[in-house]
């Protein structure tokens, strides 16, 4: 089993910055894609970003020019940068990381997610 712990939620005004982190750790294991996600109240889950082990990335158009993806291939960490936050940006956000164990056998694990409030 791989492990997803996520960090750097919290409280910021419109138009902050905030850096969302998540650290998978587990038994041996290769992670592929990495992505996260969030949930607004009220709303289902939404894709927000992933990047490939390679480093190619994806984003939501909601996230393009305001969000950065990135990782951490040595750490098995994943990175999300928020930029010009907006109200309708609060949501708790999911890190999402699929890949292979040692064993060959794959997984997809999610983190137990982060909270993001962005309020004047």
């Amino acid at each position: 089993q791989v492990q997803l712990v996520e960090s750097g939620g919290g409280f910021v005004q419109p138009g902050g910055s905030l850096t969302l982190s998540c650290a998978a750790s587990g038994s041996r294991f290769i992670t592929a894609n990495m992505a996260w996600y969030r949930q607004a109240p009220g709303k289902q889950r939404e894709f927000v970003a992933e990047i490939t082990r390679g480093g190619s990335v994806n984003y939501t158009d909601p996230a393009k020019g305001r969000f950065t993806i990135s990782r951490d291939n040595a750490k098995n960490m994943v990175f999300l940068q928020l930029e010009s936050l907006k109200p309708d940006d609060t949501a708790v956000y999911y890190c999402n990381v699929r890949g292979v164990m040692a064993t060959l056998v794959p997984f997809d694990s999610w983190g137990q997610g982060t909270q993001v409030t962005v309020s004047s």
